[in-house]
């Protein structure tokens, strides 16, 4: 299996720092990420300082997106926020997502999708989430930095995807967003 992920690309090559996260999350995925399971590891996962050091790069401009690990099941990334920054309403594509604040303060705003013609979501719940808050897994949702403080949040995407929908409920409208990386393995791209 490791030498299969070498063989396909650099972006498959396994993590130096969080070989423990990367093995639990491996033996998820062999049953599809039971979602109680994922919840009470991620929950009680010990993160250490030196994964935030290393995988950590922040922008004035936007959030970041700074990837950690990928193989087709999953992936691992740090999100790192400025304040005021925000990800606006957006879909998973199905796939499960769990988000955990590991420094600052999000908001985290849940909708369901009533309808697309015309576009019409009804939002579940807003939360204020500190250090150590789990969320996930989430369907449609936004995320924001609302403090005055820089926040960086760990994900793990189930089944990793490049592309996802955007929602405009103020112009009624979906677009499709290509995703992308602000760093890769420790590396600014």
């Amino acid at each position: 299996m490791f030498e299969y992920r070498i063989a396909l690309n650099f972006k498959y090559k396994k993590c130096d720092l969080m070989n423990d996260l990367i093995k639990q999350l491996e033996l998820f995925a062999k049953e599809d990420f039971p979602i109680s399971e994922v919840d009470n590891y991620l929950n009680k996962y010990q993160l250490k300082q030196e994964h935030l050091i290393k995988y950590s790069h922040f922008s004035k401009e936007q959030y970041t997106r700074n990837l950690v690990y990928r193989d087709p099941d999953f992936e691992i990334l740090f999100l790192c926020w400025h304040p005021g920054q925000i990800a606006p309403i957006h879909g998973h594509e199905g796939e499960k997502c769990w988000a955990r604040v590991e420094c600052g303060q999000l908001k985290f705003s849940n909708y369901n999708l009533i309808s697309d013609h015309p576009l019409k979501l009804k939002r579940q719940e807003e939360l204020i989430a500190n250090i150590g808050y789990l969320d996930g897994p989430a369907d449609i949702h936004s995320v924001e930095n609302n403090s005055k403080e820089k926040a960086i949040s760990l994900h793990v995407y189930a089944k990793p995807y490049d592309k996802c929908n955007i929602f405009y409920p103020e112009q009624n409208s979906i677009r499709r967003a290509k995703l992308k990386y602000y760093s890769k393995f420790g590396k600014v791209c």
